[in-house]
């Protein structure tokens, strides 16, 4: 039986890899892949589809304009770091 957070880490490589699956390079998500990923399972978060250019922009470090799974990582980290700060300010009031 897995934990919460092993349940957590498999939904990411499953979710990841769902989408990167889709055509191309099957380890890595094109700009429409990764749109698609942001615009379906991050809506709280990335509710304005213009942001999906400087996003991939930001996280393509190599400059291939794909993203691969670590590169996508960068972002649920930067996510997470940022409502983590939300919530321990909301928690503080």
């Amino acid at each position: 039986m897995s934990t919460p957070l092993e349940d957590a880490m498999d939904t990411l490589i499953r979710f990841f890899h769902h989408y990167s699956g889709k055509g191309g390079d099957r380890y890595k998500l094109s700009k429409g892949e990764l749109k698609e990923l942001l615009i379906s399972k991050l809506t709280d978060f990335l509710s304005d589809p213009f942001l999906v250019d400087k996003i991939m922009k930001d996280l393509d470090s190599n400059k291939d304009n794909e993203v691969d799974f670590n590169e996508f990582i960068i972002l649920v980290a930067a996510l997470i770091v940022t409502c983590s700060g939300f919530f321990e300010e909301h928690l503080k009031k």
